[in-house]
């Protein structure tokens, strides 16, 4: 019989508590109850990458999960928190990944067309990189909206799962997506 999500939501909790506590073996316990929900939000951020991208769902979670067991000294507020911590590291992670890749095909000395698409990575990968920039000088003016583009746009949430998760109205929400971006538009295209 499979546990519901309140018991599990009260386990994670429990958990979460002897992690800000220091106890290191508590965060190893958390991994097999967070798995599934942090595997969905992977896979929400990779739906946004083009389809030959060199990231799965599985390692992207992999490395979030190695960088937030060196974190240590995070302090969980609550489940909630923990996986807003969590999204955060994968959107690092994609936006690193991105840059590296935009380095490397500016640092390449031999050009190879291999087709009249051939390109299109390296767009989105410059995308991914303003859009991050812009996100970051957002968050430094309205941190509550630069969440919720990262929900919409790194996590690919709707606006009435981000309406749900954040327990906002739908109607605020849709208000305050359509604000934040005009915003980024302005800052990417300036």
């Amino acid at each position: 019989m499979p546990e519901s999500s309140t018991t599990v939501t009260a386990s994670v909790t429990a958990i979460l508590k002897r992690v800000n506590q220091g106890e290191q073996e508590a965060f190893h316990e958390l991994m097999p109850l967070v798995y599934r929900e942090l595997h969905r939000i992977a896979e929400a951020y990779l739906r946004r990458e083009l389809p030959n991208h060199t990231l799965q769902a599985t390692a992207l979670l992999h490395e979030a999960y190695l960088r937030l067991a060196d974190y240590g000294a995070a302090s969980y507020e609550s489940s909630k928190h923990f996986f807003v911590v969590a999204a955060r590291a994968m959107r690092r992670i994609l936006v690193e990944h991105a840059r590296a890749r935009c380095a490397a095909k500016r640092d390449s000395r031999m050009k190879v067309a291999l087709g009249p698409h051939a390109d299109i990575p390296r767009e989105r990968d410059e995308i991914v990189v303003a859009l991050d920039d812009a996100l970051i000088a957002l968050a430094t003016q309205d941190e509550a909206k630069a969440r919720l583009i990262e929900m919409r746009f790194f996590a690919g949430l709707s606006a009435e799962e981000i309406s749900r998760s954040t327990e906002t109205p739908v109607h605020i929400v849709r208000r305050e997506l359509r604000t934040a971006q005009i915003w980024l538009r302005r800052e990417i295209e300036a």
